[in-house]
C-alpha cells in the first residue's frame, strides 16, 4: 500500500510500506495491503510502519525513530483516509 504522511508545514513521507500501526481514538489498529476502505480521526500515540526500501527525507529524519524493523513518528492527533491502496495520514 502507498502511505503518505502530511504535517500543516510539509509532507513527512510517501513511499510504499507494507504495514501500518495507527493510534485510533479506541486503541491502536493496523491496516495492510488491500484494507478495506476507511475513515478514521487519530489520538495521541505513534504511527508506526515497515516496508522494504523505506527512505525518509533528509530534512525530516529527526521526526522519525527507527525501533527494530519498524519506522516511528509520535503524534499528537490526525486523521487517516484509506482508499484504493492509498493511506493518507494528516497529523498534529
Amino acid at each position: 500500500m502507498f502511505l503518505e504522511i502530511v504535517s500543516p508545514e510539509a509532507t513527512l513521507f510517501k513511499s510504499e510500506v507494507e504495514t501500518v500501526f495507527v493510534p485510533g481514538v479506541n486503541g491502536e489498529f493496523q491496516m495492510l495491503d488491500n484494507h478495506a476502505p476507511i475513515v478514521s480521526i487519530l489520538g495521541k500515540g505513534e504511527i508506526k510502519f515497515r516496508g522494504k526500501a523505506i527512505e525518509i527525507a533528509e530534512q525530516h529524519e529527526s521526526k522519525f525513530k527507527k525501533v527494530n524493523d519498524l519506522y516511528v513518528l509520535p503524534i499528537n492527533s490526525g486523521t487517516i483516509e484509506l482508499k484504493a491502496n492509498k493511506l493518507i495520514i494528516l497529523v498534529d
